[in-house]
């Protein structure tokens, strides 16, 4: 995993959520941080946004499904980098743990609206999307700063758009 030789983490979150949540797209400058999550009980699908000016895949989103796996002794981790923007939705009630490589700051973060509808899902399975679309715009666990995020177009008007240029985190 050389790609991850330097980054340290300072900080480690476990995080409930009942069946129908949706949480994200987080992300934070000053300092960036990245985030290395798993399952531990449950199902999460998680929910990365290339959100870097310049990036090939700018504006582009994936689903990774990530049940746990009680048979096994261990289960599958996913890095989401500096420049992404991070969410997940639960298909049933779950508990995940995830690493941080930057301490939170609340006057450094943003989000992008889940729903917006410029964000771009053709890279994403078709099946998990059709999934989210079930359950995203009619639940009610959905907090309204994450609802309420910037749209894709919005975030590109914003000066803090300019912390992340590909090729420069």
């Amino acid at each position: 995993m050389d790609f991850m030789k330097d980054v340290k983490f300072v900080q480690a979150n476990e995080s409930y959520s009942k069946k129908g949540t949706v949480r994200g797209l987080h992300f934070q400058w000053n300092p960036y941080m990245g985030k290395l999550v798993r399952t531990l009980t449950g199902r999460m699908i998680d929910m990365v946004l290339d959100i870097r000016k310049g990036s090939p895949t700018f504006g582009k989103i994936i689903c990774y499904d990530m049940p746990a796996n009680p048979t096994v002794d261990y289960n599958e981790w996913i890095w989401v980098p500096p420049g992404f923007a991070h969410g997940n939705f639960f298909t049933e009630e779950t508990m995940i743990e995830y690493f941080c490589s930057g301490q939170y700051s609340p006057g450094s973060e943003a989000s992008i609206s889940p729903l917006a509808k410029d964000i771009d899902w053709t890279l994403c399975d078709t099946n998990l999307k059709k999934l989210f679309d079930s359950i995203a715009p009619s639940t009610d666990l959905i907090t309204d700063k994450d609802k309420n995020g910037f749209s894709m177009a919005e975030w590109l008007e914003n000066e803090n758009s300019d912390n992340f240029i590909h090729g420069k985190l």
